[in-house]
């Protein structure tokens, strides 16, 4: 998982699967984006084929705080369908800006 920081606005880029085994690595690259004060964060989902609730949570949590200080998560590049279907199950826009390509 390879994050980077540029001005108020960080990257995620996730590998193929978000799961139980590498959730830790996601949040430890969240909270260092949003300890350098970063405002917006871009999830970069061009390789994601799966994430699981242990993902998912993570996205969430870190929504709800880089919300409370004026900031915002956006998922970039979501291509898989499966993917998409499972965001749209679940009704993720309501809570994360979800773009498409």
């Amino acid at each position: 998982m390879h994050y980077e920081h540029q001005a108020d606005c960080g990257k995620i880029i996730l590998p193929e699967v978000v799961d139980l085994l590498n959730v830790p690595e996601f949040k430890k690259a969240l909270h260092a984006l949003f300890e350098e004060g970063c405002n917006v964060i871009n999830v970069d989902c061009t390789h994601l084929e799966m994430i699981d609730s242990a993902g998912l949570g993570s996205l969430v949590l870190f929504q709800k705080k880089l919300k409370e200080r004026g900031g915002e998560i956006r998922l970039v590049n979501v291509k898989n369908e499966y993917i998409k279907h499972l965001f749209n199950m679940i009704d993720l826009q309501r809570v994360i800006s979800i773009q498409a390509i």
